[in-house]
C-alpha cells in the first residue's frame, strides 16, 4: 500500500507530530511505502493567489477557470504539482491535524485550496440529464481512501449529540464529505482524540496502541457510507435526496449517509 501522510501542526514535539511519526514507522515496518507532506516544515504557502497560475491567470482572477487552465497546460507551481503527484501516487491519505475553531488549521485548508484545482479534483466528467459531473463517489481520486487523525482540546462529552460543540461527525462532515468524498475518495471513520492537552504519558501508550491497530486494519475497515451522487439517490439536476430515502428520524448531514 502507498500512503501519503499530510501533517498540519507547528510543533514537532506535539501529540499530532508524535502520531504522525508513529504512522510512518508503523506503516513502513508493515512493508508499506510512505510519503509525508509536513506542511509547517515545508513552509507551505497557504494563500491562493494569481501567482499560482502564472500566465494562465486572468487579469481579473477567476479561481476555478484559471486553476483549470493552469492545470491543463502544466503551468501550476512546482509545489502544487508535487502534491497532486503524491495524491495520484497514493492509495491512502492520512491527515493529522488539531481541530482549531471547529475546522482544520489554515495551512491545511490552504493546501486544499491550492492543490485541489479545477479539472483535477473537481470540474470533471460530463453533465447530462442523468449525470451531474463526476463527484461524490466518482472523480479523479476515486478508488483511494482517506482517514482523519484529529485532536481536540475539549472532552468527548462536548462533542456528542447533546454536547455544546455539536456532534463530532457534523463538525467533520465538511472535511470528510465536502473535501474528500467530493473528488471520489472513500473516507474511513476518523480517529479522534479528545482532551489532548490533558493527556498523560500513560494514556498516550494506550492511544498509540489503538492508533497502530487502526493503521494496520485500514484495508479491512468499511468506509463511511456516503451516498453516491449519480447512482439513483438524488434527483437530477436539483441534487435533492429523493423522497422516501431518508432514514427514520435522521435529519441534516445524516441524510447523506446510507443506513
Amino acid at each position: 500500500m502507498k500512503t501519503l501522510v499530510v501533517h498540519a501542526h507547528p510543533e514537532p514535539k506535539s501529540l499530532n507530530s508524535s502520531l504522525k511519526d508513529l504512522t510512518v514507522s508503523t506503516l513502513e515496518s508493515a512493508g508499506h511505502e510512505v510519503q509525508v507532506s509536513d506542511l509547517y516544515a515545508m513552509n507551505w504557502k497557504a494563500v491562493l493567489d494569481a501567482a499560482d497560475y502564472g500566465l494562465d491567470a486572468s487579469q481579473r482572477l477567476k479561481v476555478a477557470l484559471d486553476s483549470g487552465r493552469a492545470f491543463e497546460s502544466g503551468a501550476l507551481t512546482a509545489d502544487v504539482l508535487a502534491e497532486q503527484e503524491k495524491l495520484l501516487w497514493a492509495d491512502t491519505i492520512i491527515f493529522h491535524f488539531p481541530l482549531w475553531w471547529y475546522t482544520m488549521p489554515a495551512i491545511l485548508k490552504g493546501w486544499v485550496d491550492r492543490v485541489f484545482t479545477y479539472r483535477f479534483a473537481y470540474g470533471v466528467g460530463e453533465h447530462n440529464e442523468t449525470k451531474y459531473g463526476e463527484r461524490y463517489g466518482e472523480g479523479t481520486l476515486a478508488g483511494k481512501r482517506a482517514m482523519l487523525s484529529v485532536t481536540t482540546g475539549g472532552p468527548e462529552s462536548q462533542y456528542d449529540a447533546r454536547g455544546i460543540n455539536g456532534p463530532i461527525d457534523d463538525l467533520l462532515f465538511p472535511i470528510q464529505h465536502g473535501i474528500l468524498y467530493y473528488p471520489g475518495i472513500e473516507v474511513l471513520p476518523p480517529f479522534v482524540l479528545y482532551s489532548a492537552d490533558r493527556m498523560t504519558d500513560e494514556e498516550y501508550q494506550d492511544v498509540a496502541k489503538a492508533w497502530e491497530q487502526r493503521l494496520l486494519t485500514m484495508g479491512s475497515t468499511e468506509p463511511i457510507a456516503f451516498r453516491r451522487q449519480n447512482f439513483g439517490d438524488y434527483e437530477i439536476p436539483s441534487l435533492r435526496l429523493k423522497e422516501g430515502l431518508e432514514p427514520a428520524g435522521r435529519t441534516g448531514f445524516g441524510l447523506h449517509v446510507r443506513s
